[in-house]
């Protein structure tokens, strides 16, 4: 088998999830963490192949003739334990949906998802889809958190489990990048380019589709337990099961709203509102008689005050460029995406040297361990590469952070810590140290006092971890 390429090292394309994922605890930079799990999911494809020839492109099938290659991250039998044990709601947690006829159906009844209910959809022909998987399955959740720092954006999952012989949507077309990891039995899909150029990398989902509207498809394959299949946003798609196995695949989603033009939609206006303030062109009246001639009424009418009209507006818009608060801009994106994060899954070393694994408790009646605490020569280090960020906010800079994120997408507000200007740089010599661990005494602050002061807020927000687990002295 072609082994896959990583850092450097070559690692067996058969290694399976238990063993990454343990041997990824050992792995200090959170960036290789996330560059070694995403290989670990193409292989025997490598990620740069991947990024060049189909990321945003075409459609990638990964056969491996392995049916344990995926095994660990999700199952049925979890499914039915989820259902068991936690509160899982209908239309917030999973889906009960059908297609047949042409025709797609939701059936979801009010309140929670309870296994004796779920099971019999499930037995009449339904597909069951979890929304969150995230949310009950750590294994899930730990891939995912690892994950969302290849990408920059949020990567999110849905979990389908469909009944041989069944098919529960119509053709469509989605606005994120998918990776269907097969995890059980088989499932037949069918991938279709988009219907019109207009069409490609949509920015929103489309639409179910008829059979007549999509025409022959590209790709007609069976995914079996171990495969992979990558479909660009926009190309639509559509699977059902054979007539002899049932199916549970998993989803892993990212990219969305994470174009050129959504940066755009917050740059532009922006820009506006300093060139109006800073450049008196933008502030000059519109010619007193511009609804004349301009309009749509007016559109087909030769008129030269129109082409000065438009050209003029082309001059403005060209002007604005320099207007462009660009870094700005891309902080507002690096706040939502910090938004919509999971929180790390802690390793048990990071658990011990952060907020989470302090010694300070309450013990026989008493407080203990209180004397704990950071000093100068403490040695620290985010906690993750991508956990924090360092972004304007008004009048004041702020540090928005992931560690306090809920499992469930959006529960909680954004997280942020005000900085004060004076430690503004120290956080960025944090930020840009990653991952070496450096002394507190090193922090660019003026005193020792608010190297450690600094150090200790961090530390409470669980920012940040210590090379060593803190012990009272």
């Amino acid at each position: 088998e072609e082994p896959c390429l990583s850092n450097g090292t070559k690692r067996v394309g058969g290694e399976t999830l238990h063993v990454l994922l343990t041997d990824l605890v050992k792995v200090s930079n959170s960036r290789d963490r996330a560059s070694r799990l995403f290989q670990w999911l193409l292989c025997p494809v490598l990620s740069k192949t991947f990024f060049r020839a189909h990321w945003e492109k075409k459609p990638l099938l990964i056969r491996r003739q392995n049916p344990d290659y995926y095994k660990g991250l999700f199952s049925t039998a979890e499914f039915d334990r989820i259902l068991r044990n936690d509160e899982v709601q209908y239309g917030v947690n999973l889906d009960v949906t059908s297609y047949a006829n042409g025709r797609r159906e939701t059936h979801n009844p009010p309140g929670r998802a309870l296994p004796y209910t779920v099971w019999d959809f499930y037995e009449s022909g339904c597909s069951l889809r979890m929304l969150n998987p995230q949310a009950f399955s750590s294994t899930v959740w730990n891939v995912l958190s690892i994950l969302q720092e290849i990408f920059s954006s949020m990567a999110g999952a849905n979990v389908y489990l469909t009944p041989a012989g069944t098919q529960g949507f119509a053709p469509h077309y989605d606005d994120i990048e998918a990776f269907i990891v097969q995890l059980e039995g088989k499932k037949h899909w069918r991938v279709y380019n988009p219907l019109s150029e207009d069409e490609k990398l949509p920015l929103v989902p489309s639409p179910n589709f008829s059979q007549a509207d999509i025409g022959k498809p590209i790709m007609d394959v069976v995914l079996e337990a171990g495969d992979l299949l990558y479909l660009p946003r926009g190309i639509i798609h559509q699977g059902n099961c054979l007539p002899d196995a049932h199916s549970l695949h998993i989803t892993i989603s990212s990219f969305q709203r994470n174009s050129w033009g959504d940066l755009l939609l917050k740059v532009m206006p922006a820009a506006l509102e300093t060139a109006m303030e800073e450049d008196v062109e933008f502030r000059k009246g519109l010619p007193i008689d511009y609804l004349t001639f301009m309009g749509v009424q007016n559109s087909d009418k030769e008129d030269p005050r129109r082409d000065k009209f438009l050209s003029h507006i082309e001059g403005l818009m060209k002007k604005l460029v320099s207007y462009a608060p660009v870094d700005a801009a891309v902080d507002q994106k690096a706040k939502e995406f910090l938004h919509d994060c999971l929180p790390p899954l802690l390793t048990p070393e990071e658990k011990a040297s952060s907020v989470w694994g302090a010694p300070v408790r309450w013990d026989d009646g008493e407080t203990v361990d209180m004397a704990v605490h950071i000093k100068t020569q403490t040695k620290i280090r985010l906690l993750r590469g991508g956990a924090a960020r360092l972004c304007s906010d008004g009048e004041a800079v702020c540090l928005f952070y992931t560690t306090e994120n809920s499992r469930v997408y959006h529960k909680d507000e954004p997280k942020s810590i005000e900085i004060k200007v004076e430690h503004t740089d120290a956080v960025e010599f944090l930020i840009h140290t990653y991952p070496e661990f450096v002394p507190v005494c090193s922090l660019p602050c003026e005193t020792a006092e608010d190297k450690v002061s600094l150090a200790e807020l961090l530390f409470e927000k669980g920012v940040i971890h210590t090379s060593e687990p803190l012990m009272s002295k």
